[in-house]
């Protein structure tokens, strides 16, 4: 949440929203889970989305629209790179782990995109999140079919990750990459866990955040279990110290320093900054705070920064960057 320009769009709604949730809108229960068909290599293809919403394609799309930072990294992840994207220097500067290329047709930003731009593009395709608001894709419909999932689910992080990269590989005909995306992550965490274990760090207790300054105060979003990276860590077998719940989409909660005194001991304590978005909160906005310093992790120096440019909402991609600098942090 470090800035607005950081969030899924869901939160791009509002700021009161942004502070009370973290992230997201809440889809409405009952929501379908999306499915797919096709019936020959190359032909129609009927996608049910999040929505519930049965989209059907003459045949796969090629020129692909993407609305939401997670769902173009996947994209790019399976092989497809979109005719047009929200905020396509935004992507750039909190997804580097698998990078746009400059040149793609900027459609106006994530929660606000310019119905004239995608239609500019004569797409087969455009693909958002149930966070854009109905009568914005209700609008885009008129001109091109819209396949609408949620952005996470905290109810099962990882297995709605799955079934994003597997609809998106049905959509554009590239199942074959998404299966291999999806066995790579696998095989990811397999090496990670056996790499944690040989450390000793099998179980490790640990917990996640980000944060940003506003008016020299310092908010704190924690990552529960229910976030997407909280769930790449519990199949790590890594134990989740922040017990507490966050919002059902994003698995996100707020607090501030003083919750993080609930941790407790043995916490190795993660976090992502950006320095382009006003600096790091935690070593330059905390940097004078009694609280934080007398922290076990801070006194213990079990702090550590990952690197820039992993998207906390992304997919498989993301997922095995996270892995690999997580592991790195924990071990060295």
């Amino acid at each position: 949440m470090r800035n607005l320009r950081a969030l899924p769009a869901a939160a791009l709604a509002g700021t009161a929203a942004l502070l009370l949730a973290a992230c997201g809108t809440t889809e409405e229960a009952g929501a379908a889970e999306p499915s797919t068909s096709a019936d020959v290599a190359g032909g129609p293809v009927t996608i049910t989305d999040d929505r519930g919403e049965e989209v059907t394609l003459d045949a796969p799309a090629t020129d692909v629209v993407s609305l939401e930072w997670g769902l173009t990294e996947n994209l790019l992840t399976l092989g497809v790179t979109p005719v047009g994207q929200a905020d396509v220097a935004g992507y750039n500067t909190w997804d580097t782990v698998v990078p746009l290329d400059a040149s793609v047709a900027d459609v106006g930003m994530r929660g606000e995109p310019s119905l004239d731009a995608i239609a500019a593009l004569d797409a087969d395709l455009v693909v958002t999140t149930t966070d854009l608001p109905e009568e914005v894709i209700a609008q885009i419909e008129e001109q091109v079919p819209v396949i609408a999932l949620r952005g996470s689910d905290a109810s099962d992080p990882i297995g709605h990750m799955r079934r994003t990269v597997e609809v998106l590989g049905e959509a554009t005909g590239t199942s074959d990459a998404s299966e291999k995306a999806l066995a790579d992550f696998d095989a990811a965490v397999e090496d990670a866990k056996a790499e944690l274990d040989e450390a000793g760090l099998a179980g490790a207790r640990f917990t996640m955040a980000d944060g940003w300054l506003s008016d020299g105060a310092v908010s704190v979003r924690m990552y529960t279990e229910g976030s997407y990276l909280g769930g790449v860590a519990a199949l790590l077998g890594l134990e989740n110290a922040w017990t507490g719940e966050g919002d059902p989409d994003y698995g996100l909660a707020t607090t501030d320093v003083e919750g993080l005194t609930n941790l407790g001991e043995d916490v190795h304590f993660l976090y992502v900054a950006n320095d382009t978005e006003g600096g790091d909160a935690f070593t330059e906005g905390l940097s004078g705070n009694a609280i934080w310093q007398q922290l076990p992790f801070v006194t213990a120096g079990d702090v550590h920064r990952l690197p820039d440019g992993i998207w906390m909402f992304g997919g498989p991609a993301a997922g095995e960057a996270w892995i690999d600098a997580t592991v790195d942090a924990l071990t060295k």
